[in-house]
């Protein structure tokens, strides 16, 4: 599942879990909606250190074509 997917549920989940007063589901939906954070921020961290990769063979194959 994505992240976004996850905290949308996770929150759905939670607020069930407060209006029926079902501590169990608010919790699942709390872990839930956590996963969902945790995703998001290693995809987002994925991403910068992939484009840092390129800039650097970028700046690697600049540098051998001046020599």
């Amino acid at each position: 599942m994505g992240a976004i997917s996850n905290k949308l549920k996770g929150k759905a989940k939670k607020i069930e879990g407060r209006i029926t007063g079902d501590r169990v589901r608010e919790a699942q939906g709390k872990v839930q909606e956590s996963v969902g954070d945790v995703e998001g921020r290693a995809s987002r961290t994925k991403a910068r250190a992939k484009a840092k990769i390129d800039e650097m063979r970028v700046k690697r194959a600049a540098k051998k074509a001046t020599r």
